[in-house]
């Protein structure tokens, strides 16, 4: 929200006590955000009750819970499970969320597990296209542990998978383009211009 002028954040969280801190966070770092209190896969008529009507936004971020629950245990605070582990249903329900709030030509930008990759691409096949693939690797020795996808609603270009980010060095440092992404001094490779 720093970095790009002009722009309206309205930031969605299921959990009253994260918001309270989402809020108290953008008005310590003077952005006018706005907080709702929301489930993601809430019904059109909740969203339109909180103000986000059906085609009316230009970009969503998402950083859905993506942990398999197949391998991943759960953490015993039912707040922490919600926010790490995805049920079955959680990716499309995420994803449907985003397609009905977008306008056409709007942007979806987010992370799943790298093994995931082929749920996500099926998900947005529905309404999404020109898809942008960003892998992102803890090293650049190790497979990628996960991606950052933007799709566009209603998009026809082919789907375009970007070099691999790496995050750290062989000192297990930041890599210098993590850094730099990290700074503000330059974009992920996915940004819109």
């Amino acid at each position: 929200a720093k970095r790009v002028a002009g722009i309206k954040p309205v930031l969605v969280e299921i959990d009253e006590g994260l918001s309270e801190l989402a809020r108290a966070n953008a008005i310590a770092n003077a952005i006018a955000a706005e907080v709702l209190v929301l489930d993601v896969t809430s019904t059109a008529e909740k969203f339109a009750a909180a103000g986000l009507l059906p085609d009316s936004v230009d970009v969503v971020q998402m950083n859905p819970p993506f942990n398999d629950a197949s391998r991943h245990r759960a953490s015993p605070d039912g707040a922490r499970a919600i926010a790490h582990v995805a049920a079955a249903e959680t990716l499309d329900g995420w994803i449907h969320a985003a397609r009905r709030i977008l306008k056409s030509g709007g942007n979806l930008v987010m992370i799943w597990r790298a093994d995931g990759i082929a749920d996500v691409l099926a998900a947005l096949g529905r309404g999404f296209g020109s898809l942008m693939v960003l892998p992102i690797h803890a090293d650049a020795a190790s497979p990628a542990i996960r991606v950052l996808i933007r799709a566009t609603k209603g998009g026809r270009a082919p789907t375009c998978l970007l070099a691999g980010l790496v995050l750290n060095d062989e000192a297990d440092r930041p890599s210098l383009e993590a850094k730099a992404i990290l700074a503000g001094e330059e974009p992920l490779p996915l940004a819109m211009p």
